[in-house]
Order: C-alpha cells, then sequence, then structure tokens
C-alpha cells in the first residue's frame, strides 16, 4: 500500500482506559519451588519473577536456542551424515550409529522431543563444524538479542561452569524462538515418527505439560544432578501466548502450572472494534468524487492487563488528494500501551476517485493529437 504524506495531517480520537480496571494481583500471591523463575507475556512483558536475573545452569533447555540456531542456518530437509563426534555422547540420546544419514528435521525433532544430546552435536557440527565454531554462533544469537547474562559453550547443556544464563534471558530467548513457526510447531508436537538410511522410530516429547495443560504449545525440559529440573513453557491461549521459565525446581509441572494460572488472571481479552465498525467520508480534491467512504479494514482487539493504561488513536487526513483507490490505506486505528503501539488496524477506502485535472489534460491532448492527424490525412 502507498503511504501518503498528507497522513501527517491527523485527526486524533483518544479513549483512555484504566481507571476503571481492577489492580493486578501482587507478584507476592505466587509461590514457587525453582530457586530461579520467570513469566513473561511473547512481546517481552515480565509478568512474575524470583532471582530471575541471577546466572544459573540451565540444562537442556539449551537446546531452545540450538535449535533456533540450526533452523536459521539450515535447510531443514537436507540429509547429513553423522558427523563422529556425535557418536556417543553422554545423556539423553536418539542413539546414532557411525554413518548413519538423517535428515536436518529429523534431528531437530530428536533434539526438541527427545531431547537428544547426540543430535545437538550432530546439529553442531553439520552448521559450524565442531560444537566450539557452534557455541560462538550461539553466543552472537545471545548478542543479538541484547542478553548480558547468558554464554554457551556447547549445543546440548551438560555442565560446564561457563555454560549459564538466567531465568529472564532464558525467557527472552524462548520468546525469540517462538515467533519461529517451524520451531514453534516442532515444541508443541507430542510425538513424531522418523527415518534414517539405517532405522525409524518414534520420538515422544518429554514435556508432560503438553498433556497436562490444555493450552500447552511447548517447549522443553532440563536435567542434571548439578543444575537440578529445568523447564522452560508456553501457552497460547486464543492469542495470549505466556512463556514460563524455572530453573532449579523440584516441583517445576506446579510451578508452571500455577505461573500460568497468575499470568492469565492478569490479562483479559478486549475488542474494541469490530471489521467495518469505523466508518467516515472524507472530502476528495480534485476528485471525480466530491468525498469518498471509508471504513476500518479489520477488527481490533488484544489481550490487554487490567493494570494497563491504554490509548485508543484514529488517524486521518482531513481530506483526500485525488487519485484515491479502492482498498488502499488513508489512515489507521492504533491501540498504544504505556507510548507503545501494540496493536493496529487500516482504515481504507471502499470506493475509488480518479482525479479529473489529469483526466481533463489527457482528453485534451488526445484532442490534439486527433486534429493533428486528421490534418496530415486530410491534405
Amino acid at each position: 500500500m502507498k503511504k501518503r504524506r498528507y497522513i501527517s495531517a491527523l485527526l486524533v480520537c483518544i479513549l483512555i482506559f484504566g481507571a476503571t480496571h481492577l489492580c493486578a494481583m501482587p507478584s507476592n500471591a505466587l509461590e514457587v519451588s525453582a530457586q530461579g523463575a520467570c513469566l513473561i507475556n511473547i512481546d517481552g512483558t515480565v509478568l512474575y519473577e524470583k532471582n530471575a536475573h541471577v546466572k544459573m545452569s540451565m540444562a537442556s533447555t539449551t537446546k531452545i536456542m540450538t535449535a533456533i540456531v540450526v533452523i536459521e542456518n539450515c535447510e531443514l530437509d537436507k540429509k547429513v551424515r553423522v558427523a563422529n563426534e556425535a557418536i556417543g555422547v553422554e545423556g539423553s540420546s536418539m542413539y546414532l550409529a557411525k554413518g548413519e544419514t538423517v535428515s536436518i528435521r529429523d534431528l531437530l525433532y530428536a533434539l526438541l522431543l527427545q531431547s537428544a544430546n547426540d543430535a545437538a552435536v550432530a546439529l553442531a557440527c553439520e552448521v559450524s563444524g565442531s560444537v566450539e565454531a557452534f557455541a560462538e554462533l550461539m553466543n552472537q544469537k545471545a548478542k543479538e538479542l541484547g542478553l548480558k547474562d547468558t554464554h554457551f559453550t556447547n549445543p546440548h547443556g551438560l555442565d560446564d561452569e561457563k555454560h549459564y544464563t538466567t531465568a529472564y534471558e532464558l525467557a527472552k530467548i524462548t520468546a525469540y524462538a517462538m515467533k519461529n513457526k517451524t520451531f514453534f510447531e516442532i515444541s508443541s508436537t507430542l510425538k513424531y515418527t522418523y527415518s534414517t538410511d539405517q532405522r525409524s522410530g518414534v520420538f515422544v516429547n518429554h514435556n508432560k505439560l503438553l498433556y497436562m495443560m490444555k493450552d500447552c504449545v511447548g517447549v522443553k525440559t532440563g536435567y542434571t544432578r548439578k543444575t537440578g529440573r529445568c523447564l522452560v513453557s508456553a501457552i497460547d491461549k486464543d492469542g495470549l501466548i505466556l512463556i514460563g521459565v524455572t530453573l532449579n525446581a523440584p516441583n517445576d509441572w506446579n510451578d508452571h502450572i500455577e505461573m500460568h494460572k497468575y499470568g492469565c488472571a492478569e490479562y483479559e481479552f478486549s475488542q474494541m472494534l469490530t471489521k467495518g465498525e469505523f466508518c467516515c467520508t472524507l472530502p476528495v480534491i480534485n476528485g471525480s468524487k466530491s468525498e469518498i467512504l471509508l471504513a476500518s479494514s479489520d477488527e481490533l482487539c488484544a489481550w490487554l492487563r487490567k493494570s494497563d493504561e491504554i490509548n485508543v488513536v484514529t488517524e486521518l487526513p482531513r481530506f483526500l488528494y485525488a487519485p484515491v483507490e479502492e482498498g488502499e490505506a488513508y489512515g489507521a486505528i492504533c491501540i498504544y500501551r504505556d507510548g507503545e503501539l501494540i496493536k493496529k488496524t487500516d482504515i481504507v477506502a471502499l470506493e475509488s476517485s480518479e482525479n479529473i485535472k489529469y483526466y481533463k489534460w489527457y482528453e485534451i491532448l488526445f484532442d490534439k493529437i486527433k486534429k493533428m492527424a486528421g490534418k496530415i490525412f486530410n491534405g
């Protein structure tokens, strides 16, 4: 859609919400067993935290970063011969054999569902040539995401003093990953049938929350004796996506159920506009029609925290210059939360209007050409 300079002339209508909203439940009303915990909306809003900025080990939740780096750097249907370094890696495994050929996609399912450490090494070697080089790629991605308290030394999460994150930064990594369609699809899968050149089988997702919670859509478990139980989960409640992280949590399943209950109680669904509900007319300068009918192109709705102060702003010019094209956007209705745009829908023209001046000029030129041609042919 074309952008018009004259949209800078605004007709603004502001509705302020929040004064009658209930205050959010205080975070100390929620207790979890985890040493470190964080709950965020996928847009990054922090809803709950406990030691969320303390550096801790993350075990196999490391594989969230491993997966998104692979997805962004590989063709998923590519078949690869397993590197020798991936054979016999300790811990959870898909039991790769020397010389076995398997697709990147199947390795990713093994990584996120089976938590296979050998799959993690196989993927790292395929992408970067070695575990060490791939870890640098992971750290580069962490830097791109603005993370300052996260460092990776391997793609699987086996214990290493220099391999750490925080509950908050792991939540940010997950929020980024969950916006990727492929990652979202894999992490939410219950069972997956794979096939290599030597065998076939089924991976079953280790994340019990997928069975325990109706709205759960992933993402990853983790455990070592040193690190304790780690868990990252996500729910999608009719478009409200919340991400929970617990590190060293003896009662992690219950922690996440309670965290998500708490998070959902913080929000309410608000529909401010249905498709076409907003209508108006604007005058058209130099148009074949003196005014044009416009309407909102889509519904305007959002999950909002009960404590949010929301501004709904309608942006429109005072008039339009012809030509006006049917279906083109000439304004917008926007939802702002604390000054930040979170949702918008375009205001589009429901009809067209030609430029009269252009039309008359073209008609005059055509007449002149026709007359000149007539003189030539008539001698």
